[in-house]
């Protein structure tokens, strides 16, 4: 669940891309995975460019979901929510494939450290 200061960001063309969280004097820009994307507070306009300029696409790359065992596995984002972040098992472009059976994982939002850019 959200908290209630986070401020929804949507694009131009209404699809969400982020929240502008209060902090201090200033703001900050907040990705669909609940991670924060500025490393200090900005004003709001720059909080509403940087979330604008990051957009969706970061959701489509590959990332690495380290297990509790401490393997990692490469994975696709397949939901970003306040609900949870899910996530689906990409070994040779299995997450792709029409039909595939791959291996998904459910997680925490934000999103945890587990989960990193591949």
């Amino acid at each position: 669940m959200l908290p209630e200061d986070w401020i929804e960001h949507r694009r131009e063309d209404r699809e969400p891309v982020g929240w502008i969280v209060p902090e201090g004097e200033g703001f900050r820009p907040v990705d669909r995975l609940g991670r924060g994307v500025a490393t200090e507070p900005v004003d709001w306009l720059e909080a509403e460019e940087i979330l604008e300029a990051l957009g969706l696409g970061f959701l489509a790359e590959r990332y690495l979901l380290r297990l509790a065992d401490g393997t990692e596995r490469p994975v696709r984002i397949s939901e970003a929510s306040p609900d949870g972040v899910t996530v689906v098992a990409d070994e040779y472009g299995a997450a792709s494939a029409v039909g595939a059976n791959s291996d998904s994982f459910r997680l925490p939002f934000p999103a945890p450290e587990t989960l990193r850019p591949e």
